[in-house]
């Protein structure tokens, strides 16, 4: 069956080879085998429940937690040919009869469903009609009060999968699990003996950066205005943030949309759907944002403050980079970042158990910020995994500023911490070296301590910075709880005693993010594929990321295939998409490599075979572009010019408005209808020429992408592509 599962991921989804890990866990789950697979963000969940799916007899139910996801995963199967669909509130009435009749019938390969959505009465008719061989639960750590994202919706799963007549094969996925979220997951889930998987929670395509001491609005700017081209994710600690670097990008003349829970559905849901569709390339945005947005093309995650957990800050980090390039994330931070999040724990919703849990996991993440260890280092240690190498490209591995020997300044700290024998948290210890005359402080008699006023020249702030530092470095340990107390580790002893040296780095300024720039390689024929795919992708209404990645692009780019079994050789590119875009993609490769007669027509199937290009009567020497105007010229259609050159309708209006814009001649009365030219002008002005898919929206049904395109060109308005 593992070879049918290899088969299926080249015919379905184009990839020679499984990720690491996601054989394992496929062969394990085709053997019958409950699983719990904890693989990083972007690290290929789907793909190890969807390629079983398509394997085994039946409809397998995925539940997962997001509108959005469900959406994104649907369409995007549909497109490859697989039949799935979704069951949740977005769905009217109709709608939703209409999918259960659907699967009743047996339609789906996969039917994706909201936790929420089991307790209906119409999901007891469907799991015992319908043959359901795995549910498969996207999240899995909601589950889990000890998880970072609890949701209760999902203690039901246990009971409502308990009471099915044929209970099926379970598998649970996420991306964010602790040792001690793992064994919830799978008490909570009734797992039965699974296997249990653990890809690796690196990331090797991400550049881990935190930044601290600077100006955090300078150092923004300059970041932005050195990646104009990239798309990239702000995430703020509040909403009244969000508003604050919001308007700044604005102020600054940088484009950016912002989204948080203050705004209404509609305002979110439009700006949500521009930055999928790369009409904004920036968005600044609570944590309300992001969760299930499988934008594979984010380059940058910029924390703006820092958040209240790990697990939280490498799920927002985590979507950058899902494409596999090289990715930065930034985290600006400053030591108020950490009174935010406990404000924010302490006015939640949650019991204090909860809220205990949330203090804990704030102290670890407080720490990561003040770490000078490898930081990817730090954070696969925090989730259990030991033994990784420092990854040589995050801040810290690239910090070259200088050690300075703090011994001194650390015996006297935790000298103190010692003497007040783990009862106090560091707001006091602080205190205490400072000399303060506080008048618990007093009244406690903590005056009395020989370490009493040690750092009496130094500020009260300081001092408390330089007693996290030694929690983060594992001197000191804090405990958990509402009200932490601060106490020595046993790493602690070898100072006091004289017999270790305590080194810090001495930054005096805000540190570069590690990675450069990022802009990646371009290439003429890159950027063509780049516009046909955005043309393509809004005449069909989705995500240009939808129809290809960057990454495959690039691949075809530095192929250049010319048949359909050299395309399908292309990773990315399976059976479905070659069949759809082939002819095109194809096409546009031939052209770029200067192909006329004498180059092999594209290979695609019987009914988009193009006739064999003729020999154009044009000199040898005259460029593609120029041939299909004086084609143009000659009365020819765009589409008769296709047919005849063997190239798409796509391309061919593409070369004639490259020849608008050269300064050739170009009757514009056959590319622009003499009736709208006017109100396409008004649209484009007020909408911008980036904008395609609104633009055409706001214009008669009758407008085609063409004429919109001849619109910009006559009139000279300005694109960024």
């Amino acid at each position: 069956m593992l070879q049918q599962a290899r088969s299926e991921l080249k015919r379905v989804y184009g990839y020679d080879t499984f990720r690491p890990g996601q054989e394992d866990i496929i062969e394990g789950i085709l053997e019958g085998r409950d699983t719990l697979a904890i693989l990083p963000t972007g690290g290929g969940k789907s793909i190890c429940f969807q390629v079983p799916s398509l394997i085994m007899p039946g409809t397998s139910i995925v539940i997962s937690p997001l509108i959005s996801l469900m959406k994104d995963q649907v369409d995007t199967l549909n497109r490859l040919g697989v039949s799935a669909a979704f069951l949740n509130s977005s769905l009217g009435a109709e709608e939703y009869r209409t999918v259960l009749r659907n699967a009743l019938r047996g339609e789906y390969k996969m039917l994706y469903v909201a936790p929420e959505r089991l307790d209906a009465p119409m999901f007891t008719t469907l799991s015992e009609q319908l043959h359901i061989p795995m549910i498969a639960i996207d999240e899995a750590h909601c589950v889990s009060q000890w998880g970072h994202d609890f949701r209760p919706s999902y203690r039901q799963l246990a009971g409502w999968i308990g009471k099915m007549p044929n209970r099926p094969l379970v598998s649970a996925f996420t991306a964010t699990a602790t040792q001690e979220v793992a064994e919830d997951i799978t008490a909570m889930l009734g797992l039965r003996q699974p296997n249990v998987f653990v890809t690796g929670f690196a990331r090797p395509n991400l550049s881990l950066s935190v930044v601290s001491g600077g100006d955090k609005k300078n150092f923004l700017q300059q970041f932005l205005r050195e990646r104009e081209d990239q798309s990239g994710i702000i995430y703020t600690a509040t909403r009244k943030e969000t508003e604050q670097v919001h308007e700044l990008l604005i102020r600054k003349g940088i484009a950016a949309g912002k989204y948080h829970g203050g705004l209404s559905d509609t305002e979110r849901a439009d700006t949500q759907e521009k930055f999928r569709f790369d009409e904004l390339r920036i968005m600044v945005a609570t944590n309300a944002f992001g969760m299930g947005i499988d934008k594979p093309n984010v380059r940058y995650v910029i924390h703006w403050q820092m958040p209240g957990d790990i697990e939280s800050y490498y799920q927002e980090a985590g979507r950058a980079g899902r494409d596999g390039e090289e990715s930065e994330c930034v985290l600006l931070f400053e030591p108020q970042d950490v009174q935010v999040q406990r404000f924010l724990i302490e006015q939640g919703m949650g019991d204090e158990y909860r809220k205990s849990v949330q203090l804990s996991k704030l102290h670890n993440m407080m720490n990561y910020s003040r770490t000078q260890r490898c930081l990817q280092q730090y954070i696969v240690d925090y989730f259990g995994e030991k033994g990784v190498e420092p990854c040589g490209k995050c801040s810290n591995c690239l910090d070259k500023s200088e050690l300075v020997d703090r011994t001194p300044e650390a015996q006297k700290a935790l000298s103190c911490v010692g003497r007040m024998k783990g009862r106090f948290g560091v707001t006091m210890a602080a205190k205490v070296l400072k000399g303060s005359r506080d008048k618990r402080l007093l009244e406690l008699g903590l005056d009395r301590l020989t370490t009493y006023g040690l750092f009496n020249n130094w500020p009260e702030k300081e001092i408390a910075d330089w007693l996290y530092w030694l929690v983060a470095e594992g001197y000191l340990r804090m405990s958990e709880g509402q009200y932490p107390t601060v106490s020595l580790t046993t790493a602690a002893l070898p100072v006091l005693e004289g017999n270790e040296i305590v080194k810090q780095r001495l930054r005096t300024s805000v540190r570069r993010s590690a990675s450069g720039d990022g802009a990646g390689a371009s290439s003429p024929l890159f950027d063509a594929l780049k516009q046909w795919r955005k043309e393509a992708a809004a005449r069909e209404n989705v995500p240009p990321f939808m129809l290809f990645f960057d990454a495959t692009l690039k691949e075809l780019a530095d192929a250049r295939p010319l048949t359909e079994e050299q395309l399908l050789q292309t990773k990315g590119i399976g059976a479905a998409k070659a069949n759809k875009y082939g002819a095109e993609v194809l096409a546009i490769i031939q052209e770029h490599a200067g192909s006329t007669s004498n180059a092999p027509s594209a290979s695609i199937s019987n009914t988009q075979k193009r006739p064999a290009a003729r020999p154009p009567a044009s000199s040898e020497d005259t460029p593609s572009h120029v041939m299909t105007l004086e084609r143009f010229n000659t009365g020819l259609s765009t589409q008769e010019i296709a047919d005849e050159r063997g190239l798409s309708r796509v391309t061919i209006e593409g070369h004639l408005i490259r020849c608008a814009d050269e300064g050739h001649e170009l009757d514009w009365g056959r590319v622009i209808p003499e009736q709208y030219e006017e109100q396409i002008v008004l649209v484009v002005q007020e909408l911008g020429p980036d904008k395609l898919r609104p633009i055409k929206d706001a214009l008669p049904e009758e407008v085609d992408y063409f004429s919109i395109h001849g619109v910009i060109a006559k009139y000279g308005f300005k694109t960024k592509s």
